[in-house]
């Protein structure tokens, strides 16, 4: 029989980072809602091992993870495809689908016998509110659809009627249109019944390697004597070289998805303190794109550099290695990752396209960085098996929440609730 407590519906879930801090926290997330096929899948393989997990049988997920039993046969063989196929909706969320979205959202939260939601949780798609991708439109993103996706965010919070919700997006969200969507999306938010607050949270405060800053909004039913929660910066010694040293040497090209033995056999106190890596794990997700034979020669020039204390700007490169035409702007298109800093530059879903504003800092590997890699900066557990191609891995990896921040704002969210 499962333990009763708080639930959770988390929409636009990506690859799953929010929930999977939500989890941690103690929630139990209901339904997950996304469109893109490739991250619905790595949130099933997420929902079952979860389920393995309050069943006891962790064991059986780790088979799925080293390549011993097919995961459906796992799925069939513990009579989980109900729960899970009910859990992760994967369809896009639009004026045409929303009304069944939210009925099998109701229908599901029924079949379990819950009588209502406590969180509401998720964030529409940044790339319309990012200032990188407003630079790079011509409309300044003003024709973007995505930029109203915030509608049907509202259209859950008046059906569902939760507690709580949290809404997470880029800094750019607070400045787009000059500032008059977001307005929009506060005046909603208070016409559907709730009081509101936000701040602009780094990742790197709680404890996660990596410089990435988001804004949650947290909105609670008016009438609640509710406060925004108070969230103070965890303090540590540890940097960005305790979540790479430990993890099999590559070339560019090598390595598999498929699990790998690790190249130090003991757990760093960063990651055993994270439960990032814990003595069940294997590598997996750890395969280095090839690059072209310039582009290494680049990526030479920048880890050299780097190890002089340098950094490279495109403009330093010798003619023959230049091949943009604007050398003007955007000069630190090449950028290695610093080892010894306590919190690595922002992870974004361009690394999908390519690696050259993450190269690693062994010029003996002389690669850009793995998908597994990327998500150890963002905090995601080795058993964390993203799903679909090595580029549909890198852009879910690349748009998440960190896991470890997700976590701490559940945490605070809990305590309010209880």
């Amino acid at each position: 029989m499962r333990e009763k407590k708080l639930t959770a519906i988390d929409i636009f879930s990506g690859g799953g980072g929010l929930s999977e801090g939500f989890c941690r926290a103690g929630f139990d997330i209901m339904n997950h809602i996304e469109q893109d096929r490739n991250a619905a899948e790595t949130l099933r393989t997420r929902v079952m091992f979860f389920l393995l997990k309050e069943l006891g049988l962790i064991k059986e997920y780790y088979k799925y993870l080293y390549d011993l039993i097919h995961r459906n046969d796992l799925i069939f063989k513990y009579n989980l495809d109900n729960q899970i196929s009910d859990n992760v909706i994967c369809q896009e969320i639009s004026e045409r689908t929303i009304d069944d979205i939210i009925q099998r959202v109701k229908l599901s939260v029924k079949k379990r016998g819950i009588k209502n939601i406590d969180v509401l949780m998720g964030g529409p798609p940044c790339q319309a509110y990012s200032l990188v991708g407003r630079a790079r439109d011509r409309y300044k993103m003003e024709y973007d659809r995505r930029n109203y996706l915030y509608k049907y965010y509202i259209e859950f919070l008046k059906q569902l009627n939760p507690e709580i919700f949290v809404f997470e997006n880029v800094p750019g969200v607070l400045s787009a249109g000059n500032g008059k969507l977001f307005h929009d999306i506060q005046r909603y938010m208070d016409d559907v019944g709730y009081t509101i607050n936000y701040r602009i949270l780094n990742s790197a405060d709680f404890m996660v390697l990596q410089n990435r800053k988001r804004v949650i909004l947290i909105g609670w039913k008016k009438g609640n004597n509710f406060e925004y929660p108070p969230f103070e910066r965890i303090k540590h010694s540890c940097t960005v070289k305790d979540v790479l040293d430990d993890m099999p040497d590559l070339k560019d090209g090598e390595g598999k998805d498929e699990a790998q033995y690790y190249r130090i056999n003991d757990i760093n106190d960063y990651l055993k303190k994270t439960k990032i890596r814990t003595p069940y794990d294997r590598v997996i997700n750890h395969v280095s794109r090839p690059h072209r034979k310039e582009d290494l020669e680049i990526y030479k020039y920048a880890i050299n550099k780097y190890l002089n204390g340098e950094r490279l700007k495109y403009s330093d490169l010798p003619e023959k290695l230049q091949f943009h035409k604007n050398r003007k702007n955007f000069l630190d298109r090449f950028k290695v990752l610093d080892r010894n800093a306590s919190a690595s530059h922002t992870v974004v879903a361009h690394i999908a396209k390519d690696g050259h504003y993450y190269i690693h800092p062994d010029i003996k590997q002389l690669r850009s960085l793995t998908v597994r890699e990327v998500a150890r900066l963002q905090s995601f557990p080795d058993n964390y098996k993203f799903e679909g191609s090595r580029t549909a891995q890198f852009i879910q990896v690349g748009n998440a929440v960190p896991p470890l921040m997700a976590q701490v704002i559940g945490q605070k969210v809990k305590e309010i609730l209880e």
